[in-house]
């Protein structure tokens, strides 16, 4: 945790005193607010970077015909390998700091390259999803147009009802583009909320067995993983393709994964 110094002495001490007595793992007191706001975004940055990086190698292997996941699993056992994973990058932090710095930086006379690079990787990836699904689907014969699919998740990340800036949104629209008819399924969002902020319906319970084309797992909470592979192949039809955005499942569990 950073915590800046104050106006005074005594606000300084009185700011670390309080995040002291909270924060179990330590406060540090940053040199100025801008050293502490700039300590955050540059986190969130990195971790931006880091997925689409992630993310750009899924793309790659997915040409190559070689399982990302499997990849990653195999890259973990080097001691220094950093275990990001693909995924779409949602959030009210990751997705956004970075433009933050971005807009800053331009406003100085520098344009930023690798940041804004990771960027437009990242919110390329709900078209790409969206793009293999269909894929997918037309490989087996199954009409896109007007078929239904089954989004399991809409908050941006597992097990968090926070609906903030989720790029399950834009996968949604992709596949809509595509005049796919999509249902979602998230226990933990507020179906008022959603409907509010992306005039989108929430499912009210579990969906019904053999309604759907096509089931895509893009959030990995918990009640999804609990249900296991067998209970959400039956949301589909015969033949229906599952696609799992999160590698939630084994690898022979789905159609395709990231």
């Amino acid at each position: 945790m950073k915590v800046t110094s104050g106006s005074t002495p005594e606000v300084a001490e009185a700011i670390d005193a309080m995040y002291s007595a909270i924060i179990t793992a330590g406060t540090f007191k940053a040199a100025s607010i801008e050293v502490a706001e700039a300590a955050k975004v540059i986190e969130n940055t990195q971790r931006d970077l880091n997925i689409a990086l992630m993310n750009e190698l899924a793309i790659i292997f997915e040409r190559l015909n070689i399982d990302t996941q499997e990849v990653l699993a195999a890259a973990s056992t080097k001691w220094n390998f950093l275990p990001f994973k693909p995924g779409l990058v949602g959030g009210h932090c990751i997705g956004v700091d970075p433009y933050y710095l971005t807009h800053r930086a331009q406003e100085v006379g520098y344009h930023p390259e690798v940041i804004l690079a990771g960027r437009r990787i990242n919110d390329s990836m709900s078209a790409h999803v969206a793009e293999r699904i269909v894929k997918l689907m037309l490989a087996r014969n199954s009409q896109v147009a007007g078929a239904r699919i089954l989004i399991m998740g809409l908050a941006f990340k597992e097990d968090c009802p926070d609906l903030r800036n989720t790029k399950v949104v834009d996968l949604v629209q992709e596949l809509q583009a595509y005049s796919a008819q999509t249902e979602i399924w998230d226990p933990w969002v507020d179906a008022d909320e959603a409907k509010k902020e992306y005039e989108i319906e929430i499912l009210p319970q579990q969906p019904d067995s053999g309604t759907y084309d096509a089931v895509v797992i893009a959030v990995a909470h918990r009640q999804f993983a609990e249900l296991g592979a067998s209970v959400i192949r039956r949301f589909g039809k015969e033949g229906a393709v599952l696609f799992d955005i999160k590698g939630m499942l084994e690898r022979s569990q789905s159609d395709g994964r990231l």
